[in-house]
C-alpha cells in the first residue's frame, strides 16, 4: 500500500472490528477482532493487526503504529479500549489504559504525525477535569479562555444534524495536571439531531495535538467515521464479512487481510461501478481482474 499511496495525506482512522463468525465455542475460542488504520481521503486499508487474547485495542494500537509511514498525517482514535473486556494486566485497570493511551499519543507525535484522540469514560479524571472546564467557560460564555467555534447544519433523508464545533486553545492548567503529550487544545463536539419530530442531542470531547481553528477541526473529527462507513460497512454489506466462517488458527486473521487487500484493489479501479459490482465483474472477467492486480 506504500508504494501505492505513498505517504498518507489527512486523516487516518485507526479503529477495531470483531469478525463475529470467527469464534468456536466448542473450543471456547472467542471471535477475533482486527484493528485496521484507514485513509479516509483516499479509503484504503493501510494496515491491520490482529487483537492478541486477553488484551485490547490500547495494546494492538502501537504495533499497527509501527507499521505505518504516517508523517504529516493526522490519527484520529474514537475508542481507545473497545475491547477493555478482555483487557487483564497487573497493574489496576485505569492505570494501565492511561499509560498505553499517552504511549500512544506519544507515538503519533515520534512518528511526525498528529492525533485527534476522543475521551471516554476509561480516561478516568483527564474526562473529568476536561467537562468541567467545558462546562465551567461555556457558562461564562468563554470569557476567560481563547477558543473558535464553528457551526454546521446537514440534511438528509428526512434527518438535519446541526453540529457545534468549540476548540478550547487555552489548556496550560490541563497540562500541568496530565501532561499530556502533545496536547494543544481540546474540541467539544455538540451534535443536536432531528429524525421525525425527534431530537437527540450529544456531546462529544476530543483532545488533539492539532493547532486548529473550530472550522478546520470539525472535519477532521468527522472524517474518522469513514472508516465506519467506507470500510466497516463495505466488509459487513459486500464481502459479507459477519456470515464468514473461517475460524481454523490463523486464517480468519488472515482472510481479513486479504479482503482488505481486495477491498482496495477495487477501490482503484478506474470504472463507476459500485464496488459491488467492480467484485461481481472481477469473478466473471479475468481480463477485469487482471488489470485490478496489475494496477
Amino acid at each position: 500500500m506504500s508504494s501505492v499511496t505513498g505517504i498518507p495525506a489527512g486523516v487516518i482512522a485507526i479503529d477495531g472490528k470483531t469478525v463475529r463468525r470467527s469464534g468456536q465455542k466448542g473450543r471456547g475460542a472467542a471471535p477475533i477482532h482486527m484493528v485496521s488504520a484507514f485513509a479516509a481521503r483516499q479509503r484504503l486499508v493501510l494496515g491491520q493487526v490482529k487483537v492478541a487474547e486477553k488484551s485490547n485495542e490500547i495494546i494492538a494500537i502501537p504495533k499497527l503504529l509501527n507499521m505505518l509511514a504516517i508523517e504529516g498525517a493526522i490519527v484520529t482514535i474514537d475508542a481507545m479500549g473497545k475491547a477493555g473486556q478482555r483487557f487483564r494486566q497487573a497493574q489496576p485497570d485505569g492505570m494501565a489504559r492511561r499509560g498505553c493511551q499517552r504511549d500512544i499519543a506519544q507515538k503519533i507525535l515520534d512518528k511526525k504525525a498528529d492525533y485527534v484522540l476522543a475521551l471516554k469514560g476509561n480516561q478516568g479524571s483527564l474526562r473529568e477535569h476536561v467537562e468541567v472546564l467545558a462546562a465551567e467557560q461555556n457558562a461564562r460564555g468563554f470569557a476567560d479562555t481563547k477558543i473558535s467555534r464553528d457551526t454546521t447544519v446537514d440534511g438528509d433523508h428526512g434527518r438535519i444534524e446541526t453540529r457545534t464545533t468549540t476548540v478550547i486553545h487555552d489548556v496550560e492548567w490541563l497540562q500541568e495536571r496530565h501532561n499530556w503529550p502533545g496536547l494543544n487544545a481540546v474540541v467539544m463536539v455538540e451534535s443536536s439531531r432531528e429524525v421525525s419530530g425527534k431530537t437527540e442531542q450529544e456531546t462529544r470531547f476530543y483532545i488533539t495535538s492539532l493547532v486548529m481553528v473550530a472550522a478546520l477541526l470539525g472535519p477532521v473529527v468527522r472524517s474518522h467515521w469513514a472508516i465506519e462507513n467506507s470500510l466497516h460497512w463495505v466488509m459487513d454489506m459486500i464481502f459479507r464479512d459477519d456470515e464468514c466462517r473461517v475460524r481454523t488458527d490463523h486464517a480468519p486473521a488472515n482472510f481479513t487481510t486479504i479482503k482488505h487487500m481486495a477491498h482496495n484493489l477495487l477501490r482503484q479501479a478506474s470504472t463507476k461501478d459500485s464496488l459491488r459490482l467492480r467484485r461481481k465483474v472481477a469473478a466473471w472477467d479475468d481480463e477485469f481482474l487482471a488489470s485490478l492486480i496489475a494496477a
